[in-house]
């Protein structure tokens, strides 16, 4: 499909710089296709949902991905850069997104956390080379470190990755450590946060309960490509990045009981329902699953394992309305589009929700 079908215009005000307080008092647009939509607030969640229902949470936790340092070459001058991780390639190894990329060359040296371009890699702290360069400014990076305290040197050097159309906006501060990740992550690795899943406080997930409904985890590691705009002018030329994701046996057995015994399976973000559908065959029975997932949805594409799906209003042109444009219809997101800006939602990762239903169901 063109690309430009996913384009819409929206005004600057309605970007979210920071989320709403308390995390569950943002609004939620309902979206059935072929009704009226519905203004809701997050809030309202466990009353839209039926009994015997199972909401599934991506418990990916961010880490501070985001690393500054210095280049250094035999025989150049020290160079100040940027490396965003997006995935994990091995113990000590990540793939990462880099500024200025066309300066940097397989065998380069990098100090990270240190910012005087004569200063040698020699000094301790967090130390690469840079083993491969491919497109869009990707590089691998194979650090000094390994494992553990790889992960450790990571959390004391970078910092969190908020998300452009934020930290071009204003400085990432401490309250944001705590407001850009869910209050369930558990398993670090992320360099997104999944967040549809934001706007759960500790009383909602217990509303929820109160309320018949199921809960499950996943975990997919969001990765940075998920920032990156479709350049292509044809969706079949856009190229996923690949992101790690985990279905046990356990919770893809419980799921698939929930839908035999009538309920429904509602996915908690873009990210859950990318997992779900990556594990399930041609009739939307769930399987264990370990491993990465480059699944690309776009209108066309089947939804096999996912009844609802919860979420925050995306960017135009991105990858993410477009999954949201083959759950519940293009045309049919386009306007709830339209009516979420003329409505004064908030939009993007620190902005207002969704509850979608499928077209055609």
């Amino acid at each position: 499909m063109r690309v430009d079908l996913f384009d819409f215009e929206l005004p600057e005000a309605a970007i979210a710089l920071r989320p709403p307080t308390p995390r569950d008092a943002g609004r939620l647009l309902v979206v059935q296709p072929g009704e009226p939509f519905e203004d809701r607030a997050v809030r309202d969640l466990p009353g839209l949902l039926r009994p015997g229902d199972a909401l599934v949470f991506n418990d990916t936790r961010v880490i501070p991905a985001r690393l500054t340092g210095i280049r250094h070459r035999p025989g150049s001058p020290g160079l100040r850069m940027e490396a965003m991780l997006h995935l994990r390639a091995g113990l000590d190894t990540w793939r990462a997104f880099a500024r200025p990329a066309k300066r940097l060359a397989p065998g380069d040296r990098v100090a990270f956390g240190r910012h005087g371009t004569s200063e040698p890699c020699d000094l301790g702290g967090l130390d690469a080379t840079i083993q491969e360069k491919g497109e869009a400014g990707e590089i691998t990076l194979r650090f000094d470190l390994s494992g553990p305290a790889l992960d450790a040197a990571i959390a004391a050097t970078g910092s969190l990755p908020l998300p452009p159309y934020i930290a071009g906006k204003r400085p990432t501060d401490a309250q944001d450590a705590t407001d850009y990740q869910t209050v369930y992550a558990a398993r670090p690795g992320a360099v997104a946060a999944p967040t549809a899943g934001l706007h759960f406080s500790e009383s909602l997930l217990a509303d929820l309960d109160a309320a018949g409904l199921h809960r499950h985890r996943v975990t997919l590691h969001v990765g940075a490509g998920t920032f990156l705009p479709v350049k292509a002018d044809d969706t079949q030329d856009h190229r996923m990045h690949a992101e790690i994701g985990i279905l046990t046996a356990e919770t893809a057995d419980a799921l698939n009981r929930t839908r035999a015994a009538g309920g429904r399976i509602v996915a908690v973000g873009t990210t859950a329902l990318r997992l779900l559908e990556s594990a399930a065959d041609a009739q939307g029975r769930l399987h264990p699953f370990s491993g990465p997932t480059e699944i690309f949805i776009t209108p066309g594409t089947p939804i096999r394992a996912v009844d609802a799906l919860m979420t925050n209003f995306h960017l135009p042109r991105s990858t993410l309305f477009m999954l949201v444009s083959a759950f519940s219809g293009l045309e049919t997101m386009r306007a709830a589009y339209a009516h979420a800006i003329e409505h004064g939602y908030r939009f993007y990762s620190y902005g207002d929700s969704s509850l979608l239903f499928p077209a055609g169901r």
